[in-house]
C-alpha cells in the first residue's frame, strides 16, 4: 500500500458523479443500513480480525513515508465527523503536500465503537498515498451505536495501532508517526482481553491497563485526542481530565467540528517544523478555510508546548 499520487480533479469528479446519481458518499453504510442489524459487519478492507500488520512503507515514488492515522468515534452524533472529513479530504491533502507540511504523507482511516455493545466496534484501513484513501474512508461503517456508559473502545484501537502497525518511518529512521483519535468520551476502565480476542483475534489472556497501552503507543506515535464540539460532553471536565492524564497537552478541544481537517494538517506542519502558527493560519485562509482558522488558532495558539508555534517560519 501507499503507492500512487492524490488526484484532486478525480476526487471532485467522483463526488459530483455520486451527487448527480443520488448515491451516498458513504455507500457501505447505506448498504449495511438496508440489512438487519444482525448482519452488520465491517467492510472486508477495514476488518481488523486476523490482520497481521498494517504497513506504511517507503517506495520509489514515496521515499520518506510519513504515517498518519485518523480514527473516528462513530457512535451517536460523532458519526458526522468522518462525513466532514470526507468532504474536505482534498483540502487536507493539499495542506499536507502542496503547502509542504509533510513530504510523503500516507493516510490510514479507521473507526471506533463500543466493544461491549456494537456489532462493529473497530475498523482499521490501510495506509494510502492516492485516491484510495478516499475509498477507504467512504467504506467506514457509520454504525451510530455506543453503549451509553460514557466510554468507547479507544483503548482497543490504541492496542491495534501499537501491536499491528509497522512503519518504515520508525524502523528505518526512528521517526514517530501521527495518530489522531477523534471522539467525545472516556476509554474503558481497562482493555479487556476478551475484546482483543473477539475483535482483533490475538490470543491474549489477561486484561491490560489503559495507561500501559498509551505508554507503548507513544514510543512510536505522536498521539492526539481531538474533542470536537459535537455532543454534551464537550464541556465535561471528567472527559478533559481523563485525556490530559493520558496525553498531556496533546488533548485538543476544538469548538468547531468543521475544522478537524485543518487542525490535523496544521498540527502536523507545526510538529514537523515545516510552518509557524501565523503562516499556518494564513495557509488555512488561502485554501478557503478562513472560518476554521479562528478555531484552529484558538486551539494551537494556547494549547501546547509540544505543538510548537515556531518563530522562524517554514522549516
Amino acid at each position: 500500500m501507499g503507492y500512487g499520487h492524490w488526484d484532486d480533479t478525480a476526487y471532485r469528479a467522483a463526488k459530483t458523479y455520486r451527487a448527480s446519481r443520488g448515491l451516498d458518499d458513504f455507500g457501505y453504510t447505506a448498504t449495511m443500513r438496508a440489512e438487519p442489524s444482525t448482519r452488520w459487519s465491517a467492510h472486508p478492507d477495514l476488518d481488523p480480525l486476523g490482520v497481521d500488520v498494517r504497513e506504511c512503507r517507503d517506495s520509489t515514488e514515496h521515499g520518506n513515508s510519513l504515517p498518519i492515522a485518523v480514527l473516528f468515534d462513530v457512535t451517536g452524533s460523532m458519526g458526522q465527523v468522518p462525513i466532514i472529513m470526507q468532504d474536505k479530504l482534498g483540502k487536507l491533502h493539499g495542506l499536507l503536500q502542496r503547502k509542504g507540511y509533510a513530504e510523503d504523507p500516507q493516510l490510514l482511516f479507521g473507526a471506533i465503537g463500543d466493544a461491549d455493545s456494537d456489532r462493529v466496534p473497530l475498523q482499521i484501513g490501510q495506509f494510502e498515498s492516492d485516491n484510495r484513501m478516499d475509498e477507504q474512508l467512504r467504506a467506514v461503517f457509520l454504525e451510530g451505536g455506543g453503549g451509553g456508559q460514557k466510554s468507547e473502545s479507544y483503548e482497543l484501537a490504541a492496542y491495534f495501532m501499537a501491536a499491528h502497525v509497522v512503519t518504515d518511518a520508525w524502523e528505518k529512521r526512528r521517526k514517530r508517526g501521527y495518530l489522531f483519535l477523534i471522539g467525545d468520551e472516556l476509554n474503558k476502565p481497562k482493555l479487556a482481553s476478551r475484546h482483543i480476542r473477539e475483535v482483533v483475534g490475538d490470543h491474549v489472556r489477561r486484561d491490560i491497563s489503559v495507561e500501559s497501552i498509551y505508554r507503548d503507543l507513544a514510543e512510536r506515535w505522536h498521539v492526539y485526542y481531538i474533542l470536537p464540539n459535537q455532543s454534551s460532553y464537550f464541556d465535561d471536565p471528567e472527559i478533559a481530565d481523563h485525556w490530559r492524564d493520558l496525553l498531556g497537552q496533546n488533548f485538543l478541544k476544538l469548538d468547531d467540528p468543521r475544522a478537524v481537517c485543518e487542525l490535523i494538517a496544521l498540527t502536523i506542519g507545526l510538529e514537523e517544523d515545516r510552518v509557524d502558527l501565523p503562516t499556518g493560519l494564513a495557509d488555512l485562509r488561502d485554501v478557503g478555510s478562513a472560518a476554521e482558522a479562528a478555531s484552529v488558532g484558538k486551539v494551537l495558539g494556547t494549547n501546547s508546548p509540544g505543538i510548537r508555534a515556531l518563530p522562524g517560519g517554514r522549516g
